[in-house]
C-alpha cells in the first residue's frame, strides 16, 4: 500500500510491517497504526522515524536506549503483556522518542526516558510504558533487540 509521510513523501509499505499501538501513545490516542522508516544507509540505522498511518503529519524520531547510554529493566504487567500479545523476551524491543525543546535562543535534543515504547517485533504490537517512579539507574536485560 502507498502511504504519504511527513519526511519521506509517498512510500510503498508492506501491510505486514504495520505496528499497532492498541491504546495509542501519550497525547496521541487516535494514532494507533505506525510504520518504521529510515534512510537507506550501509550501516544499521541508529534512529528511526515512527510514522503514523492515521495522520500523515505525525512522525516521531525514535532511538534504541543503548545508543544514548541508557539501559532499562522493566517489569510488565499481565495487562501490558496481553496487549503486546505475550511476546518472548527476544522479540521485544525498547525504543525512546526523541524531542527538541526550545530554551530561549537555543534548542536542546532530549529523549522520553520515562515513557519508553515497548514493541513486540514479531507480533507488530506496541505499548508506551509510562514510568511513574523516577529511578537513578535504569537497566534492561534481554529486551533490547533491533526492530
Amino acid at each position: 500500500m502507498q502511504v504519504n509521510t511527513l519526511l519521506f513523501g509517498t512510500i510503498e509499505v508492506n501491510p505486514a510491517q504495520v505496528i499497532e499501538f492498541p491504546k495509542g501513545l501519550a497525547g496521541m490516542a487516535g494514532n494507533r497504526r505506525f510504520i518504521l522508516v529510515h534512510e537507506e544507509k550501509q550501516d544499521a540505522p541508529v534512529s528511526f522515524t515512527l510514522q503514523s498511518l492515521d495522520d500523515p503529519e505525525l512522525a516521531l524520531q525514535i532511538i534504541e536506549p543503548s545508543a544514548i547510554g541508557f539501559n532499562y529493566e522493566l517489569a510488565l504487567s499481565d495487562e501490558e503483556l496481553a496487549t503486546l500479545g505475550q511476546p518472548r523476551p527476544e522479540d521485544v524491543s525498547v525504543m525512546l522518542t526523541l524531542f527538541t525543546r526550545q530554551e530561549g535562543a537555543s534548542r536542546e535534543l532530549g529523549a522520553g526516558i520515562r515513557a519508553p515504547l515497548i514493541i513486540n517485533t514479531e507480533g507488530r504490537l506496541g505499548i508506551q510504558k509510562v514510568i511513574e517512579q523516577r529511578r537513578s539507574n535504569i537497566t534492561i536485560s534481554n529486551l533490547s533487540n533491533p526492530v
